[in-house]
């Protein structure tokens, strides 16, 4: 698979722009501010239906305009498609392939793979377990559509049971049998949930450790850890458990909507003791992974977006990285950087057709 054709309108701070690209390497180079990471996030925009960097869509259309549009032209298993995204102020986003509009946005999800890797990854490791949950929910959702369903279903339900909880202490009342139907619909899609989650990560784990070895060049030992509630107790058990908390708190305080992963290097957590260069090689390994992995199961090689990646690394961590780059597993790669010379020195070591757009 890969994006033959990018046209964008009003994305951004993109006026009008459209770039054909190489099968292989693609590189966006030029000062701060000119707009080298939009073209990336109009690139995920056409795998996800949404930016990667700003969750508010409205704020995606240029300033001064009252729409935005942005056409992806690809091949994916020797045929044409042609996905449009489009949003006008006032009205429903649109998502349209070959010319068929599609109902729900998470259809699309995984026709497209990709993956992006980026300075804002950060938040993974300094932010809550809510940007860790959204990572793990990411993957698995780019192949396992009853996973999806799943999820959507659950935080649904969830929402539900927390609004009631606020009912209840704002009534002075309570209906055992009432929150009873929203903790079994909990139970059903939270175990579900839980089941895919470990199975995922139990293949997930051994992968991640062998990016991190290469692109450390095996010098450091990290750990990536699954913690969750359900590890001891039923959905069940711990909806039970905590009702009483619930009932004070007015909200669901337990559940597979708290689970988290905890990010180590040797046994300390890599937040606090890893130097910026060992997170950011973290989190490109983290990322390298879930390539491998979405690969893996979709039988078809995603695209990859390396946003800014070379700033803050070594350039022994540099060269790790673009040797694991520089085999066939890879397909089309996007990348940015500030500087030309720099960049034009690490794609011509890859050896693979590039282009370079200044922008």
């Amino acid at each position: 698979m890969y994006l033959q054709k990018l046209s964008l309108l009003n994305f951004k701070n993109l006026e009008s722009q459209s770039f054909d690209f190489q099968q292989k390497i693609n590189c966006f180079v030029g000062d701060n501010g000119v707009g080298k990471t939009n073209v990336l996030d109009a690139i995920y925009y056409l795998s996800f239906a949404k930016s990667y960097f700003n969750s508010v869509a409205i704020q995606n259309i240029k300033h001064g305009e009252s729409f935005f549009m942005i056409e992806g032209d690809y091949v994916l298993n020797d045929r044409n498609e042609k996905i449009v995204c489009s949003l006008k102020k006032g009205q429903k986003k649109v998502l349209k392939r070959n010319g068929k509009n599609y109902e729900k946005f998470s259809d699309h999800i995984g026709q497209l793979p990709l993956v992006i890797i980026s300075p804002a990854d950060r938040d993974l490791v300094t932010e809550g377990s809510d940007t860790r949950r959204k990572f793990i929910d990411g993957v698995i959702s780019q192949q396992n559509k009853n996973y999806l369903k799943d999820l959507l279903a659950y935080n649904k339900v969830l929402s539900q049971r927390n609004a009631l909880l606020k009912y209840f202490a704002a009534n002075r009342t309570f209906d055992a049998l009432n929150l009873s139907v929203y903790d079994e619909q909990l139970s059903e899609y939270g175990s579900r949930i839980y089941e895919v989650r470990k199975s995922f990560l139990e293949g997930f784990i051994p992968i991640f450790n062998q990016k991190y070895q290469v692109i450390s060049d095996d010098k450091e030992h990290v750990n990536l850890l699954y913690k969750s509630q359900l590890h001891d107790f039923s959905m069940k058990d711990l909806l039970q458990k905590s009702l009483e908390k619930d009932k004070i708190l007015q909200y669901t305080s337990s559940g597979i909507h708290k689970d988290d992963l905890s990010f180590d290097i040797g046994e300390y957590p890599i937040k606090k003791f890893g130097s910026q260069g060992q997170q950011k090689s973290y989190l490109i390994a983290l990322k390298f992974a879930q390539f491998e992995f979405i690969k893996q199961q979709n039988k078809v090689v995603p695209i990859l977006l390396l946003d800014d990646i070379f700033d803050k690394l070594d350039e022994k961590r540099v060269l790790q990285i673009i040797n694991l780059v520089n085999n066939d597993e890879f397909g089309q790669i996007f990348i940015t950087d500030t500087h030309s010379e720099r960049t034009e020195n690490i794609v011509k070591q890859s050896n693979k057709p590039y282009q370079i757009f200044k922008l």
